[in-house]
């Protein structure tokens, strides 16, 4: 079931680093320079009250923060392929080491230009030489209640070395410590891991996918307490951080720092309570279609219709999704044509690379995808996403400076779940089968399962124990799983037994540890597939203003840029839209089935 190490992966499946830098002795000699250039910075503290010291800081900056970014995205990458080679593991310990040194001798930066009067901010904003920065300059305007003083700001840096540390224990663990054992399938030893894991949940034995669940979640029950002292030791940090820059919470600060109004946040929860009656309902027609006596909750990721699967090999899924996203023109053909023979992917599985899949963007290089690829169809719609995810960083690399090229992480679901509609809606186009129609309806119905009401139930998660840790209650391993299987009883409803080990379900979530991350996901598919109508049912016009909004960056607040492509989440419009596509996509389920 895939590779036993990375030595074995073909070079074509491996991605290719050598693109950053051609050789570890280059990083080194990078990293050097850089590490010696930093102290350039601290020229400028104190002089920061002139137009030319000022634009010559930024500029500084700017140049050291693309340098740093190539030096980190290379160690980063690196570090994934093998959690465990003590190199690697060394290498990002150094990187990660100097971006803690890079922010605290930084520090002053933000203070002193707060110091500056709003009318003469307003100044640098309107004047073209400081174009490239305008929307720094106006963050600083705006938040500044939330900066300190620069010894204040300095301290905060330099906590930074330990509090961000939450996050890299539990990677630690959960991608290298934890040993999830072994399980016999079909008569043979598997050997469980993140990949396989997910897999095993698709398998049609329902034994075989109760064995798989009792066997993984118990590597992360006999380590319960572990992981919910490291929980909460992270949600801590999130609260020492927003009392300390002054924000009434950490939800408050969070949405400060992506400029998105709480509305969103709160109109996301209200439209998911208002429709749990169609996602109940759902949930009870698998049940049925299954013809289980009892459904548990490691039956919801398995096709309902069987040999109506449209898992392959690699290859092939990549010609599947290119035909899939044809809407999107030539000019994105291109762009992937290029990721896939230019090595910007690293494909296949093995046992301490990092699990998951992500895009990651290196300045002035190109952006690379880590994939775990299983032959499922959910892997095939991964491709898909993660290949939106670096299109989305390619256009803004290409037409934006690189202080705006970066887009908030409110945005950055949108582009890759585009991708995944319309590859779905591609396959319900091109297959007439009645069996792999049926399997389609239900994978779209899965996709904003997991992806708007899974999400929208590990945001009100978050949001739970961030308001418990605010209020001084320990966030016990005990208080969470009670917590947390409330909520999950709210969402999945009465059809579906919820098992003790979903309980445990939090303890591992790697998003958890960036605090008010995962309703992003959710926004991000209403978002998507308002955006994907459109370029289906519009056509050109719709794709020209699409890219328009995957050129733009961060140059515009997340909010304002996805009205650019037609979508106001300001107003309950789109979270109606997505509400009565799951609706419809439910009733038209439910007529093949008859």
């Amino acid at each position: 079931m895939g590779y036993t190490n990375r030595k074995e992966i073909p070079e074509k499946y491996k991605w290719n680093l050598s693109d950053i830098y051609a050789t570890e002795q280059l990083w080194e000699e990078a990293f050097n320079k850089v590490q010696g250039d930093l102290v350039q910075i601290e020229q400028f503290k104190g002089k920061l009250n002139n137009k030319k010291s000022l634009l010559d800081c930024f500029n500084m900056m700017n140049e050291l923060d693309k340098q740093f970014a190539k030096l980190y995205c290379y160690a980063a990458m690196s570090y994934d392929e093998d959690s465990q080679d003590a190199d690697k593991q060394q290498r990002f310990s150094r990187v990660y080491s100097m971006l803690v040194n890079f922010e605290a001798l930084s520090s002053f930066i933000s203070p002193e230009i707060s110091a500056l009067s709003n009318e003469q901010l307003d100044e640098y904003i309107a004047d073209k030489d400081f174009a490239d920065y305008d929307i720094q300059l106006k963050k600083l305007r705006d938040g500044k209640a939330h900066i300190l003083s620069a010894d204040e700001e300095k301290l905060l840096a330099n906590v930074g070395s330990f509090s961000g540390q939450f996050q890299e224990v539990f990677k630690r663990l959960d991608s290298g410590d934890l040993k999830f054992g072994e399980i016999t399938v079909d008569g043979k030893p598997v050997k469980l891991g993140h990949g396989t894991y997910s897999m095993l949940l698709q398998h049609k034995d329902q034994e075989v996918r109760k064995l798989a669940f009792e066997t993984y979640y118990k590597a992360y029950i006999d380590k319960i307490n572990t992981i919910a002292g490291i929980y909460e030791g992270s949600v801590k940090a999130d609260c020492f951080y927003a009392r300390a820059r002054k924000f009434g919470s950490t939800m408050e600060q969070a949405l400060f720092n992506e400029d998105v109004d709480k509305k969103v946040y709160d109109n996301l929860i209200a439209s998911m309570h208002s429709t749990f009656e169609p996602l109940h309902k759902y949930i009870a027609l698998r049940k049925k279609l299954m013809g289980v006596k009892a459904l548990n909750m490691y039956d919801l990721y398995v096709s309902v219709f069987e040999d109506a699967d449209i898992s392959c090999e690699y290859e092939e899924a990549v010609e599947i999704v290119k035909e899939g996203l044809a809407p999107l023109g030539e000019d994105y053909r291109k762009i992937m044509d290029e990721a896939f023979a230019s090595r910007w992917i690293d494909v296949h599985e093995t046992p301490t690379k990092r699990s998951g899949a992500y895009s990651m963007h290196v300045a002035g290089v190109h952006p690379y995808m880590l994939l775990n690829y299983q032959k499922t169809t959910h892997d095939i719609f991964t491709i898909a996403h993660e290949m939106g995810h670096s299109i989305h960083s390619y256009y803004s690399a290409a037409k934006q400076p690189h202080s705006k090229a970066d887009y908030k992480i409110f945005v950055a679901e949108v582009a890759s779940t585009c991708n995944e509609v319309l590859l779905l809606h591609h396959l319900l186009k091109t297959q007439k089968d009645v069996a792999v129609r049926k399997y389609l309806l239900q994978y779209y119905l899965d996709m904003l399962r997991t992806t708007m009401y899974r999400q929208a139930m590990f945001a009100e998660f978050e949001a739970i124990t961030h308001e418990l840790a605010e209020n001084n209650v320990p966030l016990t391993a005990q208080t969470m799983c009670e917590k947390y299987l409330e909520l999950n009883k709210m969402y999945y409803g009465p059809a579906v037994n919820h098992n003790e080990e979903i309980s445990y379900e939090w303890a591992r979530i790697p998003h958890f540890y960036r605090a008010f991350y995962v309703y992003k996901y959710a926004t991000g598919i209403i978002s998507a597939v308002c955006i994907a109508e459109k370029i289906l049912n519009e056509g050109k016009p719709a794709v020209d203003k699409y890219k328009e909004f995957l050129s733009l960056g961060g140059s515009m607040d997340p909010v304002s840029e996805l009205k650019v492509a037609g979508v106001d989440l300001t107003t309950f419009e789109p979270f109606e839209i997505v509400a009565k596509s799951f609706a419809d996509t439910l009733a038209e389920l439910e007529e093949l089935c008859k």
